[in-house]
């Protein structure tokens, strides 16, 4: 946040030889990828003076970053990003007018969380959601209270499918909060996840392996080589194996295997072509959690499912092929392409109070996505303002198929839910044919210009077209209640703008306040894994078969400030922010059946954000997040939900992650993670009161040590007080996940 308004937004800038400020985790890949490391002579150790333990990478002029540091992140700062990796956000992310959370590759390692949904659901104004029939098992977030489980992207692109998603080859996570279908198309209401993949480099050559063990059968296997062939090519690997049981809920495990294959070719000197291909599979034995007694989570369930049946196997590949073209006169052209597969089958068994026995929820769901963005980027004085134009076209061809299983029970041993030694279970399982098929093709187009009017002030300004097409095949069905619907083909299309205004005032050297206005859209049927089930984000008909509802409307204003502190290591925010969403489709009177009330409802979620991240002190870095927010109910088609707050939302939350330089070669840290209570309910609807999840508070402990300048040693205690805490629950309670209980591991880093 410099004077000198609207830095260019740059992946390879010149690097040059710098003291980076004392974090264990960055000396050590700065140690052993450069060979060598700047570290100031002539300094007697002895007078305890601070610079025995900065160090930096050293670096030639023009050479580029090695691959063991985050191009994306503060020189010096680990745990701070300085830019975000999506070229169309073209200034720094502490001059840009809305809230956004980023998570760096160093915060992510030493926390010792692997999952995505781990790391979200601990982050501050996000909180998960259950599966069940209308919706798959899998990863599902909530942001600010709304649903955002199709509103998670890779590289700039739509994720597609449902699925487990891993953190083995991710750069950094990019949480853009509030609407933003500007950026992100249809939905985004409270925002949108970015997972930024590691990419080949040319600067260097180097293989970084990674072991772990730990308790619960915890072991974890990668690798990340970088292999430069010359000037102009390099090939980049990421592996992954793991396996374990859930911490003190086994039989319920996860094994998973992963790779990320990438390249780089400089065809010219401002040309670059890039590409990669994922491919992942998980199998694991779902925890199926426990449930609800008398509102509350009963604490003393044990693992319920029934071995020889429950599992969960998630699988992707997905190609995406990259062109960046830097056309002089400060123009650039960029162009990605992607394909993808993806599949989520799943048979995961609870206990219901209801029934007195086990319900088997199934599911299969098999994705297909072909998606291309082009940005072309003019950056240009325009009656004597710099101008920095994005101009922007998107396709995107989703397909979702989906079905169930068939389970045939020979015999069945007596279910009791607090002994899991005597859950077993004999018979066979099987595949049925879909019951949903959707696609829904994307035409948009979108213009955004970020112009510096002077050196105090900076305004930004996008628009957005989106063109859609939906259609939606479902198999006869008989509904709960023995109301018989006929196969159905629903087939609708439409289109809608959305716009984004930002205004930053920066008339000091650190800081600046902003105030920004977005909005968002959000489509009858959106979440694709949904089908038909109307209270999930299926497709919502009414009472008469009715199908095309216009889109919910959103509207985020937010007022907030930045300030880069500590020589800029140090990015402080602050935000007031109010979410408003209109035309709300809502599920019918009685929830279970597909009858729904077309743009009847309205909420309201309002807050403050506060956040820190870099470096604190020289010797102390961290991040910390503060959601403080209130939901409210505006308008309902059934008057006794107005003024109640939302579901799946929790009014406060925080994150804290600090780490400290002990000595040079070590570091202690710790993660507090706190959510407080969370009530039941389908989204966008008012929260069941009755149906209650308690607050929590979770302690992690980690500490890295640097053994020399090839081995890094880190452990990990995670939830130390062994606090049982629930992070989810089903509307009805019968289904309610619980948190992982403690656990430990050390993992063994080798750089060469």
């Amino acid at each position: 946040m410099s004077k000198y308004k609207g830095e260019s937004h740059t992946h390879f800038a010149k690097a040059k030889p710098a003291m980076m400020a004392s974090t264990l985790a960055m000396s050590i890949s700065s140690a052993l990828v450069g060979g060598a490391y700047a570290e100031e002579s002539n300094v007697n150790v002895e007078t305890n003076e601070e610079t025995s333990v900065v160090m930096d990478t050293l670096m030639v002029e023009g050479a580029g970053v090695t691959v063991s540091d985050n191009p994306y992140a503060e020189k010096g700062a680990p745990y701070k990003a300085k830019t975000l990796a999506d070229v169309r956000r073209t200034r720094d992310i502490a001059d840009t007018p809305q809230t956004i959370t980023v998570l760096t590759k160093d915060q992510i390692e030493e926390s010792g969380k692997t999952e995505l949904k781990d790391i979200l659901s601990a982050q501050p104004g996000i909180t998960l959601g259950t599966g069940e029939g209308g919706n798959s098992f899998g990863d599902r977030y909530i942001i600010r209270g709304y649903e955002a489980r199709s509103d998670v992207y890779t590289d700039g692109l739509r994720d597609p499918g449902l699925i487990t998603r891993e953190t083995f080859a991710l750069e950094q996570i990019e949480i853009t909060k509030g609407p933003s279908s500007t950026f992100a198309g249809r939905g985004s209401t409270g925002g949108a996840v970015n997972s930024v993949t590691k990419k080949a480099s040319i600067n260097d050559t180097s293989t970084q392996l990674d072991a772990g063990l730990g308790t619960d059968k915890f072991q974890r296997y990668t690798l990340d080589h970088n292999a430069a062939v010359n000037d102009d090519l390099a090939f980049r690997i990421n592996g992954l194996y793991t396996s374990s049981d859930i911490p003190d809920r086994e039989p319920a495990s996860e094994e998973r295997f992963g790779g990320l294959l990438s390249a780089t070719y400089k065809a010219t000197d401002n040309v670059e072509l890039s590409a990669d291909y994922y491919s992942f599979r998980s199998d694991d034995k779902t925890d199926p959690g426990t449930y609800l007694v008398d509102g509350k989570p009963d604490k003393n369930v044990k693992y319920v499912g029934q071995d020889g049946l429950d599992f969960q196997e998630t699988e992707a590949d997905i190609a995406t092929f990259n062109i960046d073209v830097d056309m002089g006169g400060g123009t650039r052209l960029e162009n990605k392409t992607r394909y993808g597969t993806t599949a989520n089958d799943y048979a995961i068994s609870v206990y219901s109070t209801r029934r007195s026995g086990l319900r088997t929820f199934t599911g299969w769901q098999e994705n297909e996505y072909l998606g291309n963005q082009t940005n072309f980027i003019l950056d240009a004085d325009i009656a004597g303002m710099r101008n920095t134009i994005v101009v922007g076209a998107e396709f995107a061809n989703e397909k979702v198929a989906s079905g169930n299983y068939t389970v045939t029970t020979d015999s069945i041993g007596t279910i009791n839910p607090y002994d899991p030694d005597n859950s077993s279970w004999v018979g066979s399982i099987d595949k049925n044919p879909k019951r949903t098929e959707l696609e829904l093709q994307t035409i948009s187009a979108y213009l955004m210009d970020t112009i510096t009017v002077n050196e105090d002030w900076e305004v930004f300004a996008g628009l957005r077209y989106d063109q859609f097409d939906y259609e939606l095949w479902a198999a006869e069905s008989t509904s709960r209640f023995g109301v018989v619907t006929p196969e159905t083909v629903y087939d609708y299309d439409d289109g809608f703008f959305n716009g984004h205004l930002g205004l930053v005032y920066s008339p000091w050297e650190n800081g600046n306040i902003y105030a920004s206005w977005s909005t968002s859209s959000n489509i009858n049927g959106g979440e694709a894994d949904a089908g038909t089930s109307c209270g999930y984000g299926g497709l919502c008909t009414d009472t008469s078969g009715n199908y095309a509802a216009d889109p919910e409307q959103s509207t985020n204003l937010e007022i907030g400030t930045k300030w880069n502190l500590m020589d800029d290591k140090l990015l402080a925010t602050a935000a007031i922010f109010q979410i408003t969403k209109d035309d709300v489709i809502e599920s019918g009177v009685d929830s279970y059946q597909t009858g729904g009330s077309f743009n009847t409802g309205k909420n309201r979620v309002e807050g403050i954000e506060l956040g820190l991240s870099g470096n604190i002190t020289d010797k102390l870095s961290g991040q910390v997040g503060v959601a403080i927010m209130d939901s409210e109910t505006l308008k309902s088609f059934n008057p006794e939900n107005v003024g109640k707050p939302k579901a799946n939302f929790a009014d406060n939350s925080a994150n804290v992650q600090l780490k400290y330089q002990l000595e040079p070669a070590l570091a202690l840290g710790g993660v507090v993670t706190y959510s407080s209570e969370i009530y039941g309910g389908q989204p966008d609807s008012a929260a069941r009161e009755t149906i209650s999840l308690p607050s929590y508070t979770v302690v992690d402990l980690f500490a890295t040590y640097k053994l020399n300048n090839n081995f890094n040693v880190r452990a990990n205690l995670n939830n130390v007080a062994d606090e049982q805490y629930y992070t989810a629950v089903y509307r009805g309670g019968s289904i309610v996940y619980i948190g992982d209980g403690r656990s430990a591991d050390v993992t063994v880093s080798y750089l060469f």
